[in-house]
């Protein structure tokens, strides 16, 4: 069976393009893999909806991206990429 879901147009904040210039490259090359895979799947296995907030986060290794969906638009935004132990200071 053909699958008929939409891509999303992915879009990341321009903070966040500083967020990947503080993390090692090591890492940076599977968080990039992983935003760019947002764009097929936005609710990948292991996507966490945040509490009280209409924003999800996905891991790689200690580090977590957040980002959030709208159907409607068909979008995905990342607002955010660090440590696990800064991802959900606002």
């Amino acid at each position: 069976m053909a699958s008929s879901d939409p891509h999303y147009r992915l879009y990341l904040k321009r903070s966040v393009l500083k967020d990947l210039e503080a993390i090692p490259r090591a890492y940076r090359e599977r968080i990039l893999d992983r935003i760019k895979s947002l764009a097929e799947n936005p609710r990948p296995r292991g996507a966490e909806k945040l509490t009280a907030r209409e924003d999800f986060r996905v891991r790689v290794g200690p580090y977590r991206i957040l980002y959030r969906v709208s159907d409607r638009d068909a979008t995905v935004v990342v607002f955010k990429v660090a440590h696990r132990k800064d991802a959900y200071r606002r």
